[in-house]
């Protein structure tokens, strides 16, 4: 086996080994992988914080050890936690996005491969309040949403749910579907509370979006863009189309 880490600001991952094929997530600068398989100038690769796997080109990684492989995975995980983050490097300052990993982090330098870095802005997992959740949500607002996008430049639903959530703590699989699999179900829809993800179904009943809720029966999700609206019993409710726009699955606690 080998293991590698991305020591680019975000690099895209592919449904393909070529540059025209679907971009099914991104991996944030820190996060480590295993390669699966070579073919030509890319690398299948899957990710070690949630398992998704997809298409790299090679040029964008890092090859690190096993041992230190394993030493990253036994590490504690520490993210920074600004839309922007600029990490010194002998090569000059460079900027990351929330949710980038700091592999080995102390105090504020750390290393990736024998390239030393430092970072002197916040980080987290922060202890969870309601608040700070709905600042950190709140800080996406108006993000477009762009498939399998992490970032303030482009997001979607479960991207969005997975990088707020993991400024607290929480450890979410990429997709909707496999983190309706995650938390602790909410029995009725009047008992939930800020920082509850709300899932949705199609007509088939799969799971196809995913929102975090807000006080006042509201709900902060990207679609589109990342905006909030209204949640009822129902579903997502869009005052400007007058429609509900998803259907309503359930409710589920991570806090």
């Amino acid at each position: 086996m080998s293991y590698a880490i991305c020591h680019l600001p975000v690099v895209p991952l592919r449904s393909q080994p070529t540059d025209p094929s679907e971009m099914v997530s991104q991996i944030l600068f820190g996060e480590c992988f295993e390669i699966l398989e070579r073919n030509g100038n890319w690398v299948k690769v899957k990710l070690s914080n949630d398992g998704y796997e997809g298409w790299i080109d090679y040029k964008s990684i890092l090859e690190i050890e096993e041992a230190t492989h394993t030493a990253y995975l036994k590490s504690k995980s520490i993210l920074t936690s600004e839309l922007f983050a600029k990490i010194s490097h002998s090569d000059g300052d460079f900027y990351v996005p929330m949710g980038s990993k700091l592999p080995f982090f102390l105090d504020t330098t750390f290393k990736i491969g024998k390239e030393l870095y430092s970072y002197q802005g916040i980080t987290s997992p922060r202890k969870f309040d309601e608040t700070t959740l709905i600042q950190v949500a709140l800080s996406f607002l108006k993000a477009p949403y762009l498939w399998g996008g992490k970032t303030i430049f482009g997001i979607d639903c479960s991207g969005f749910t997975q990088i707020v959530m993991a400024q607290f703590g929480v450890s979410l699989l990429r997709d909707a579907y496999q983190q309706a699999t995650q938390g602790i179900l909410v029995s009725f829809a009047l008992e939930a509370q800020t920082g509850d993800l709300a899932f949705f179904e199609n007509a088939d009943g799969k799971i196809i979006h995913v929102g975090i809720i807000l006080p006042d029966s509201q709900i902060i999700h990207a679609h589109g863009e990342v905006r909030i609206d209204s949640l009822d019993d129902m579903g997502i409710f869009n005052k400007k189309t007058g429609k509900h726009s998803h259907r309503l699955r359930f409710i589920k606690r991570f806090f």
